[in-house]
């Protein structure tokens, strides 16, 4: 009898075993990818709604959603999202290479809830406390941080500001905890370095209030929230205290998305007001005194190109946007802006970011504009996503 149990206890660890915890179940639905660009799209995110997912299988957790490219039969990277912070999950995203012109198909199925390794993280942020309220945050190809309340009566170096500043990397790595750790980030140890100073001005993407021809922008964040922090996607939030911009009495929340593999951040603007939220905005880059500038309103971009004086290197920023929604081009306070309009329902969005020569991605000015195009056309022409019970 003692034997028949050992040997049954035997069998079911074998079985165990031989079952990862992680794998999924029978395919329940495909989800198809279509590109309709004749360009391709490395490092898409694909993004499956709740309600999307639950037309067409059962699921109650979307913790539990695997997914499955069809083509190699492997399992893919998925991020459940929870994107209102009310403890329920309301996304899952995955990435995919898209070919031009191609269509890629993808099953799901539901297992055992994933649970990620600290290799597969290729995105996230975090509020700094120690660094008197940062807010830093990077993928595996760039890094930034904005300023937070401590930053303005901080007896060493007082700054008010609300500049989207820029970490430049050349590592695949997420380093954002070390760089803070070591306090070592302004000289550059093979990975990268802070090389970049926004200052007052507006940095990589920072926006403000437009009115009368000038810009009103806000001091630093007074609070902030993660909703969703890697593997593939980091997303926070940062709120504004109210401040006057042309007679009007405003205030922002501001939303920050960035993915595995690019080098744009996705910025939505929250704004309301008394008597109105402003009309326009306008973001902008801090403008080098021997930088490039190029503006195209027909395609909603803004470049600069430029050395970066630690160590003559070249780095450049871009902003996009809606071109249906942008007005105009300015130079103002040491900064080219873009003028956009802030629709009715006060929620505005555009996309900034940087790329470093030195991180091997972008050697030269024209390798930055063609990225930039790329991402032009990406955005005006989004992918196709459809989910169908299998």
């Amino acid at each position: 009898m003692i034997r028949r149990t050992l040997a049954l206890a035997i069998l079911a660890v074998v079985a165990f075993v031989g079952s990862p915890p992680g794998a999924a179940g029978p395919a329940a639905a495909v989800v198809t990818v279509n590109n309709a660009l004749d360009l391709a799209r490395p490092s898409e995110t694909i993004v499956l709604t709740a309600a999307a997912i639950g037309k067409s299988m059962p699921v109650e957790d979307l913790r539990t959603v695997h997914v499955t490219d069809d083509a190699t039969g492997k399992e893919v990277l998925v991020q459940p999202i929870d994107t209102n912070d009310d403890g329920k999950f309301d996304e899952v995203v995955f990435q995919a290479d898209l070919g031009a012109k191609a269509t890629r198909t993808f099953s799901l199925g539901v297992g055992a809830r994933q649970v990620f390794t600290r290799d597969q993280f290729k995105a996230y942020g975090r509020f700094v406390r120690e660094r008197r309220d940062d807010y830093a945050w990077e993928n595996d190809r760039t890094a930034h941080r904005i300023y937070g309340k401590a930053l303005e009566t901080w007896a060493q170096e007082p700054l008010t500001s609300s500049a989207v500043d820029v970490w430049f990397k050349r590592t695949r790595r997420l380093v954002v905890n070390e760089w803070y750790m070591v306090d070592d980030y302004h000289r550059d140890n093979g990975e990268g370095a802070d090389m970049y100073s926004a200052g007052r001005s507006r940095g990589c993407g920072g926006n403000g209030a437009w009115a009368g021809g000038k810009r009103h922008p806000s001091t630093n964040f007074v609070e902030s929230r993660t909703l969703a922090n890697g593997p593939i996607r980091v997303m926070f939030e940062l709120t504004y205290p109210a401040w006057d911009a042309a007679g009007a009495r405003i205030t922002e929340v501001k939303r920050i998305t960035l993915d595995a593999g690019q080098n744009l951040n996705r910025f939505e603007s929250r704004y309301t007001g008394v008597p109105a939220a402003p009309g326009a905005q306008a973001v902008g880059i801090k403008k080098h005194a021997d930088a490039a500038v190029a503006q195209d309103k027909a395609r909603g971009v803004l470049r600069t190109w430029e050395p970066v004086k630690a160590d003559g290197s070249h780095f450049g920023c871009g902003v996009l946007a809606d071109p249906a929604q942008v007005q105009s081009f300015a130079e103002l306070d040491g900064n080219v802006l873009m003028v956009t309009a802030v629709p009715s329902s006060g929620v505005a969005t555009y996309y900034a970011g940087a790329g470093w020569n030195k991180s091997g991605d972008f050697p030269t000015m024209a390798a930055w504009d063609a990225y930039l195009d790329h991402a032009a056309r990406r955005l005006a022409s989004p992918l196709i996503v459809t989910i169908a019970a299998k």
